[in-house]
């Protein structure tokens, strides 16, 4: 049964190659899963086969990771940048007039974030972030799920070789999309975004993130090559992304020429980059030119202009969310700018409107940052009138007229008058009803706003004393639209404690935290009753989280609101698995990580079930539910004394 392991491993790890890195799969995305499906299956059966290479390893697991700091074996050094032609032709000059006529290597420069990766005999040892340069953090396990670093590679070599993790455009996009409809603040670029996931906590989350690279620099000594492009041509063999716009220049006027093909490229790759990086080729002459403290002296980066466009801003509009949060946003003549028509524009904040002193009228300079979101970044002064005014933030609120308020340490305005204001109201209820929480069909964003005009909802507790008579009688209603309204209505009584949760619109608690909390605690009662340190303790769960936490269970108000909902038979409790006694007697040990439970999850269903936990293997032991990553001593004891190990899978057969 090895040999099949093996050569199904052999088999997706090959094909997973064709697919992310050659571009040119062999086989249907179908008869990929059935042979992952089988992987896994046997994985689960023989967990003393357990290989962190394997490709099963690419879902990541729940495990909360703690970073270990790494120190590198060679330091990760900055690039010197500069914004002209003309200082790149200073830096061709300065290595000429060291080394002598010299040939370069020009490639794109990835937005993204850096890590450094080690490979021992071939196979993915370590993975670590730049940091300091000189000490990064281990994030091996969140690496493992980017489908596009081969976990094992066809040299047997001991080798680092490092490169830029990013997040393409259309990744970019979705996450947004998924965090706005969360309540969650979105990533401003997708640096921001690839950095952000890979200091996540959970390789499973990661692994949903849709992080790719590209690697562009082998290091170490004794390297079997003699210059820069043979590494790079090396390690393409091997296994790893390396960018196709990679060229040999051999003068000043071939690395223009590449930049200025790269700038009018960029516009059209699906991820972000912002320059070209000029590398020596040679690599003894990259040793004789060394390195400065920062900076290696054998190349430099050369960093585009942000694209921008000069527009007129014709109006500001103040939004109000469902948090009470106001939001300026610039109403702009349409300009094109890398690539589409921008008419709207983020202002961000009455801090960033007062330093930039944007007037209506003004001539504003727009760009995307990370080539993403419009911005306005200026004013074109030369071109004001002299009659504009200054831009003023409102004071009160532009819905309901409740004085504005700013909580110490934010930048922006709220309105504090959450039981009055509509926009308010109509946010917190469109965002229940919501599909990722309470899902509840036919009250769309325009009904409920009719619903509330007419007095039959006034906050989400409201929805589950609907009658549906009041219902059918409004317009554009009528009995089969109330019909289906009271039908999803039932039905949200039928979702997860952590959808109920997540409702709520808890400032700061997305999904996921929601997840969390729900998990954790078990209740309602248990949450609203945690103190800040029990809060704290929670995945993802930081100070300004458990602030938010804090101050929705000071509201009286919402201690109401929960009551309510209570007493309509809105889940209040998370659905742990039911209790039994199958487990009845059994002392079981828990070693490893897990692909659908955290280990915290099984000792929770080891209990419900009537099981023991125990800490380590003993005569007494019945049970060692082994993942991957188990523990080679208590593997070792155990089938010393013939203790018998089973899966996860196998597991939750018994319960």
């Amino acid at each position: 049964m090895f040999e099949r392991i093996k050569f199904l491993r052999s088999e997706l790890a090959r094909h997973n190659r064709l697919y992310y890195i050659e571009n040119a799969p062999e086989i249907s995305d179908p008869e990929f899963d059935r042979m992952m499906s089988e992987l896994v299956d046997l994985e689960r059966q023989f967990p003393q086969h357990d290989d962190p290479s394997s490709p099963t390893k690419r879902v990541g697991s729940d495990l909360t990771n703690s970073f270990e700091s790494v120190v590198h074996r060679y330091p990760m050094l900055s690039l010197a940048n500069t914004y002209s032609i003309d200082e790149v032709g200073e830096f061709v000059r300065r290595v000429e007039n060291e080394i002598g006529q010299a040939e370069y290597v020009c490639e794109l420069k990835f937005d993204g974030t850096a890590v450094s990766l080690l490979y021992e005999n071939g196979v993915l040892s370590r993975a670590a972030t730049r940091g300091d340069g000189v000490t990064g953090d281990d994030v091996t396990e969140n690496i493992r799920t980017v489908q596009s670093i081969p976990l094992a590679v066809s040299t047997p070599a001991t080798f680092e070789i490092r490169g830029e993790i990013i997040m393409p455009y259309p990744a970019f996009e979705r996450l947004n999309a998924e965090r706005e409809e969360e309540g969650e603040q979105p990533f401003a670029n997708p640096r921001n975004a690839a950095a952000g996931s890979l200091k996540l906590q959970s390789s499973a989350i990661v692994a949903k993130r849709g992080l790719d690279n590209f690697m562009y620099s082998v290091v170490g000594e004794g390297l079997p090559f003699e210059t820069h492009y043979e590494t790079l041509m090396a390690a393409r063999e091997w296994g790893f992304k390396v960018s196709e716009h990679v060229r040999v220049c051999r003068s000043l006027g071939e690395i223009e020429g590449f930049i200025a093909e790269i700038d009018s490229l960029r516009k059209t790759l699906p991820y972000a980059t912002d320059g070209v990086v000029i590398k020596v080729d040679s690599l003894n002459a990259q040793k004789r030119l060394g390195s400065t403290a920062k900076s290696p002296r054998w190349a430099v980066a050369y960093k585009f202009a942000a694209e921008r466009a000069l527009t007129r801003l014709e109006s500001v509009e103040f939004s109000v969310g469902r948090t009470g949060a106001v939001t300026p946003v610039a109403n702009l003549a349409p300009v094109q700018l890398a690539g589409t028509t921008v008419k709207r524009a983020s202002m961000h904040n009455a801090d960033q409107i007062a330093l930039l002193d944007i007037r209506v009228g003004d001539s504003v300079w727009v760009e995307k940052g990370g080539e993403i979101i419009p911005k306005i970044t200026g004013v074109e002064l030369s071109e004001r009138v002299r009659e504009s005014v200054p831009l003023a933030f409102p004071l009160t609120c532009p819905a309901c007229g409740t004085a504005l308020v700013r909580p110490e340490g934010e930048a922006r305005h709220y309105c504090p008058n959450a039981a009055g204001c509509m926009p308010q109201i109509v946010g917190r209820i469109s965002h229940w009803v919501s599909r990722k929480a309470m899902d509840i069909e036919g009250l769309g964003e325009e009904t409920i706003q009719l619903l509330v005009e007419e007095g039959l909802l006034g906050d989400i507790a409201d929805i589950y004393e609907l009658r549906g008579e009041d219902i059918a009688e409004l317009p554009r209603l009528g009995k089969k639209s109330a019909d289906n309204i009271l039908s999803g209505i039932e039905m949200s009584k039928a979702k997860d404690f952590d959808n109920v949760l997540y409702g709520l619109g808890i400032r700061f608690v997305g999904l996921t935290t929601a997840k969390h909390l729900a998990k954790h605690f078990g209740s309602m009662e248990n949450l609203m009753n945690a103190s800040q340190e029990e809060l704290l303790q929670v995945e993802e769960v930081g100070d300004k989280i458990v602030t938010s936490i804090k101050e929705y269970f000071d509201d009286t108000n919402n201690i109401e609101l929960i009551g309510r909902l209570s007493d309509a038979r809105v889940p209040m409790e998370y659905k742990f698995a039911a209790d039994s006694d199958k487990l009845k007697g059994l002392n079981i040990v828990i070693s490893g990580t897990f692909e659908n439970h955290s280990r915290e999850e099984l000792k929770q269903m080891i209990e419900l079930h009537g099981g023991r936990n125990q800490s380590a293997v003993a005569a007494n032991t019945d049970l060692l539910l082994a993942g991957a990553k188990i523990g080679p001593a208590k593997l070792a004891k155990a089938n010393k004394l013939g203790i018998k190990i089973i899966g996860e899978q196998d597991f939750l057969l018994l319960l």
